[in-house]
């Protein structure tokens, strides 16, 4: 039985993972509200919202998760080139906004998106705390062509969105995204739910328990 939380009290407990849903595989509670004390303390223990607009707030755990090492990352041959190339610049936390208003542009592949109004809202706030972070990738013309953004904790990186406006831009983000973890010691990004995608740069699943007692303090 799913647990709903109230919008009024942001320092309501979450429920144990273990009490997540098989099938839909994750979803763990319904309701709350985005305020930065709840994200956080929904990251920091492996709990992450993703819902549609006109649906409560979803928060979902799946089991198993996935995820990417950032020494493990893959770069294909095609990749590789890209990156010798270097027709482009990277940049760190300097155009959020814009970095996540483009990744809540529908996809090819849907009419909508989860990343609502309020989402894009709640996330600026984390930037302004200084909890949520971008990656930004500009081409020649100083124009943004790619990026992602997510939230950091002290062990892992929670990735959230990517878009690409140009061939293997989203993929340049990610690449820059793992150096820059690295010199903060920070050793796998969070994928949350595997896809073809993500897959062929390196993401793996683990376990939930894995996950959790590894790189979360919940």
């Amino acid at each position: 039985m799913l647990t709903w939380l109230d919008p009024n009290e942001n320092h309501e407990d979450f429920p144990p993972l273990q009490r997540a849903l098989t099938d839909p595989n994750g979803l763990l509670a319904v309701g709350g509200d985005l305020s930065s004390a709840r994200l956080l303390e929904a990251y920091r223990r492996g709990i992450f919202p993703w819902y549609e607009e006109g649906q409560p707030i979803l928060w979902w755990s799946p089991d198993p998760r996935a995820v990417l090492f950032t020494d493990k990352i893959k770069i294909s041959r095609s990749l590789g080139k890209t990156l010798r190339n270097k027709h482009y610049s990277v940049s760190f936390d300097q155009a959020f906004t814009q970095v996540i208003s483009a990744c809540a542009e529908p996809r090819e592949t849907a009419s909508g998106t989860w990343i609502t109004n309020d989402m894009q809202l709640a996330y600026l706030k984390l930037h302004q705390q200084g909890h949520a972070h971008s990656v930004e990738v500009w081409n020649e013309d100083k124009k943004l062509v790619g990026g992602l953004y997510g939230i950091l904790l002290e062990k892992v990186f929670c990735g959230e969105s990517m878009f690409t406006r140009q061939r293997d831009m989203s993929k340049i983000a990610l690449i820059s995204l793992t150096e820059w973890l690295k010199t903060k010691h920070v050793a796998v990004i969070d994928c949350q739910l595997p896809n073809p995608h993500l897959t062929s740069l390196g993401a793996e699943s683990i376990s939930r328990a894995a996950f959790t007692k590894q790189f979360l303090f919940g």
